[in-house]
């Protein structure tokens, strides 16, 4: 393995992450070390805060374009308010997001940082020329986005129809409690098992250079659906045959 150390960054607003659990499914997997630090986005200069409010998007179908963001945005920052349950999101750029940490943080090629955070990234596809929210931001350093574990992959497409005929907020809570326990909610349970599984894609990639598996029978599989995440992540909690055999590979090179 080129990485010999994984530097955890912890989001407190976030308890459900389990922080220590997740260090020692790294050490148990990948026999190597795993060093805990605060949350990234915490006691920043003004000028980097203010560079991470100029990330943000405002029309989902343009192209990333820096703004220079008001005092207000960039008192948000500072504070390091978590927004991920507002009525109205607000979108980063994942990359621009991410080269901002690299500047900040010390990058070598034997070390891989991964950040969890509430901000939702988001990544600009060319395919459909719009925006998509993103669980996962990956390269070194890697962002794993809590919100977007939980707004990414979509819903039951009846729970999306239901909502289209009913716009009462009390039809709107009658909805979410038909559906209760079908898709991730804030502060849910199962964000442990399956940000495990984002963690192990995060390091999977970065030393294979492979970006997710098209079997959804293995924890590499990018999840579009929160059923499929569910169960990816959390029903059959395996790799596949391939990604298992890449897995002891790498651990004989430890």
């Amino acid at each position: 393995m080129k990485i010999s150390k994984i530097i955890l960054y912890n989001e407190p607003t976030v308890p459900e992450i389990q922080i220590e659990k997740i260090k020692q499914f790294i050490i148990e997997i990948f026999q190597i070390r795993v060093e805990i630090k605060d949350a990234f986005f915490e006691s920043l200069e003004d000028k980097i805060f203010e560079k991470i409010a100029s990330t943000q998007i405002f029309d989902l179908k343009k192209q990333f374009k820096k703004h220079i963001p008001t005092q207000k945005e960039i008192q948000i920052e500072k504070e390091n308010l978590d927004t991920s349950e507002q009525d109205v999101m607000t979108l980063y750029d994942g990359f621009e997001l991410q080269n901002i940490i690299a500047e900040n943080i010390s990058i070598t090629d034997d070390t891989l940082h991964i950040i969890f955070t509430t901000k939702l990234t988001a990544t600009f596809d060319n395919d459909d020329f719009r925006y998509h929210a993103r669980a996962l931001i990956s390269a070194n350093p890697t962002i794993i986005s809590t919100t977007g574990i939980i707004e990414a992959p979509a819903k039951p497409k009846q729970y999306y129809l239901d909502l289209m005929t009913n716009f009462s907020e009390g039809k709107i809570e009658e909805i979410k409690k038909k559906y209760k326990g079908e898709f991730l909610e804030y502060h849910d349970s199962r964000l442990s098992d399956i940000t495990e599984g984002y963690v192990l894609q995060a390091i999977m990639y970065y030393e294979t250079g492979e970006a997710f598996c098209e079997k959804k029978e293995c924890r590499l599989f990018n999840a579009h659906w929160q059923k499929d995440l569910f169960y990816s992540q959390i029903e059959n909690k395996k790799l596949c045959d391939k990604h298992q055999e890449n897995l002891k590979e790498l651990r004989n090179q430890v």
